[in-house]
């Protein structure tokens, strides 16, 4: 079975199709980590907008917050 290990983090990938393969080490490319149990986020806002996007559901009834 065909496998592919990530020269930065070392991650091992396999699969039966070669192609399918082939797509898997070109996302994670995209989203490698670089190191092994490194822990960040690809979810970035921009500071000055930290106010709940929908105003409207960000309390319940009673006024209580339902997002942080």
């Amino acid at each position: 079975m065909p496998e592919i290990i990530c020269k930065d983090c070392g991650k091992k990938m396999f699969h039966e199709n070669e192609d399918t393969l082939k797509i898997e080490e070109a996302i994670h490319k995209k989203f490698c980590r670089k190191k092994q149990g490194e822990v960040h986020s690809y979810m970035h806002r921009d500071s000055d907008h930290m106010a709940t996007f929908d105003e409207e559901r960000a309390a319940d009834q009673k006024g209580k917050q339902l997002v942080k």
